[in-house]
C-alpha cells in the first residue's frame, strides 16, 4: 500500500508541478519542501520539531509553546508549516522562543529523510490531523517519537481511512501517543486501530487561548483607525466563504431599514486570502462605502459601513470589538469554522445551520445556550434570516451579554491541555 501511496504522490506532485513554478510562493518554497532546509545552529539541547499546517494550528500552538518552554528547558524548537501565511505567522508569534522555522517536507521518503537528517529530531509533535505516512514511516525507523498533539477526526476522515485501514493502522501504530480533543475523537482514533495506552484525551487547546499585549495593542488601534467604541453596531463576519460575504452584505441592506437607533457596520475576514480581492469588488458594487484594512489610512475609515480585513493573524485582535461574531463556512455545506475565538472574546457568536465540522463543540455550546444557530434554510431567505438574528441581539443587550457570558463560561471549565499535553509528553520523553 505504501508503494502506491508513493506512486500517486508523484504522480499528484507532476501534474501540480506547473502551477508550483508559476506561483512565486510556492516556487521560491519548494527548495525547502524537498528536504534542503538551513542546517540548525549547533547546541546540546535536544529538538523538538513542532509542525503547525497554516494559520488556525498555528494559533492553536501558542499555549503549547509557552507550556513546551517552561517544562522542557533541556530541549530546543523547531517549528514548520506547510503554508506560505502559517510560516509568516509562526515566525511573528514564536521569535524568540523557536531556533528555526522551515517548510514542511513533501511526503516522498527522499524529502523525509533528508530533513530528518538535518534537524536530528528527538521528537516530532504534528498538531490536529497530520497523518503523512513516509514522514511517520521514517520517523519511527529512526527511533524518533511521534505524537500526534490536539488531535482531531471528523467522521468523513474516519470513512475515509477506513477504506485503507490495514494501512493506516500499522501507520498509527507507529505513533507514541495520540492527544484527543475530546472523548469523540479518541472513540474514532481507537476505531483506526490505536493502541489504548498509545490515546489519551487532553481536550482543545483551543481552550487556552488568550489575547497576548501586541493583540490588545493592535485591538485599540483597530478602534481608533475605524472609529468602533461602545456605541458602534460592529458584526464581525469570521472566516467567511463563498458566497456567504454576499448574504451578509445584503443582511446589512435589511438592517439598514430596520430602526436601529445606531446604523449597523460590517466587518468581513475571508477565510482564504485569495478571495480578498473579490469580496472587496462585491463591497465595491454594494453602494455603501466601504475600506481595506491594508489600505492607506483615512479619516474615511471611521465613516465606513463595511469593512474588509484583508490580513493574516489579525482577526483575534478585531473580536474585542465587535458586538456580534458570525462564523463563516457554516451557511454552506462547507461545514463551519472554529467558535472557539469568539468565546475567549465573550462575544455572542451566530452560525448557520452546517457545523459538521466542530459539532461536539457546537453542541455544547447550543446545550448551554452560548451560542444562536441558524435553522437549514433556502439560499433565498438567508440574507433576511440573517438581518433578523442581528436585529434581535443588537437590540437585547442582555441577551448578548447572556450568550457571551455562557459561552465564556464553557471556555473556562475547559481549559488546561496545554498542560496536560505537556505533562503526556514529558512523561514519555527523558529530560
Amino acid at each position: 500500500m505504501l508503494l502506491l501511496y508513493n506512486f500517486l504522490l508523484y504522480i499528484g506532485f507532476l501534474a501540480l508541478l506547473p502551477r508550483i513554478i508559476l506561483q512565486k510562493e510556492y516556487r521560491d518554497t519548494l527548495r525547502e519542501r524537498l528536504g534542503h532546509i538551513p542546517t540548525p545552529k549547533p547546541s546540546n539541547k535536544k529538538t523538538v520539531w513542532l509542525h503547525c499546517v497554516s494559520v488556525g494550528e498555528t494559533q492553536a500552538a501558542r499555549p503549547l509553546v509557552n507550556q513546551l518552554i517552561k517544562e522542557l528547558p533541556n530541549h530546543r524548537l523547531v517549528i514548520s508549516t506547510t503554508t506560505v501565511t502559517g510560516q509568516k505567522l509562526a515566525r511573528e508569534l514564536f521569535e524568540n522562543q523557536a531556533d528555526m522555522f522551515f517548510y514542511f517536507p513533501l511526503d516522498f521518503p527522499f524529502s523525509v529523510r533528508r530533513t530528518l537528517q538535518r534537524i536530528k529530531p528527538e521528537v516530532i509533535l504534528l498538531m490536529e490531523t497530520e497523518l503523512w505516512f513516509n514522514l511517520i514511516n521514517e520517523a519511527s525507523k529512526n527511533g524518533v517519537k511521534i505524537f500526534v498533539v490536539n488531535a482531531r477526526l471528523s467522521e468523513k476522515s474516519v470513512r475515509w481511512y477506513r477504506l485503507i485501514k490495514r494501512t493506516i493502522k500499522k501507520i498509527l501504530r507507529k505513533i507514541d501517543l495520540v492527544m484527543a480533543q475530546s472523548e469523540t475523537d479518541a472513540k474514532r482514533f481507537r476505531l483506526l486501530g490505536v493502541k489504548e495506552q498509545n490515546l489519551i484525551t487532553t481536550g482543545n487547546l483551543k481552550f487556552d487561548q488568550s489575547l497576548n499585549e501586541t493583540e490588545h495593542n493592535l485591538s485599540r488601534y483597530f478602534a481608533d483607525r475605524f472609529g468602533i467604541d461602545e456605541q458602534n453596531n460592529l458584526i464581525l463576519a469570521a472566516s467567511t466563504h463563498d458566497p456567504e460575504e454576499s448574504w451578509l452584505i445584503e443582511a446589512i441592506k435589511l438592517l439598514q431599514n430596520s430602526g436601529l437607533s445606531k446604523s449597523p457596520r460590517l466587518m468581513i475576514a475571508p477565510r482564504h486570502p485569495e478571495r480578498f480581492d473579490s469580496v472587496a469588488e462585491q463591497m465595491k458594487l454594494s453602494g455603501f462605502r466601504f475600506v481595506r484594512r491594508s489600505g492607506l489610512e483615512s479619516p474615511a475609515d471611521r465613516n465606513s459601513t463595511l469593512i474588509l480585513l484583508d490580513s493574516i493573524g489579525e482577526l483575534r485582535s478585531v473580536m474585542p470589538l465587535a458586538k456580534i461574531v458570525f462564523v463563516g463556512g457554516s451557511l454552506i455545506p462547507h461545514g463551519g469554522q472554529n467558535i472557539l475565538e469568539a468565546a475567549i472574546a465573550k462575544k455572542p457568536i451566530v452560525t448557520g445551520f452546517y457545523t459538521m465540522n466542530f459539532q461536539e463543540i457546537v453542541n455544547e455550546f447550543l446545550k448551554n445556550n452560548a451560542l444562536i444557530q441558524l435553522p437549514k434554510l433556502e439560499k433565498n431567505t438567508i440574507p433576511a434570516a440573517l438581518a433578523e438574528v442581528f436585529a434581535k441581539l443588537l437590540n437585547d443587550q442582555l441577551m448578548r451579554d447572556k450568550i457571551a457570558e455562557n459561552a465564556f463560561k464553557l471556555m473556562a471549565r475547559s481549559r488546561g491541555a496545554s498542560i496536560r499535553s505537556v505533562e503526556a509528553l514529558k512523561s514519555r520523553v527523558v529530560e
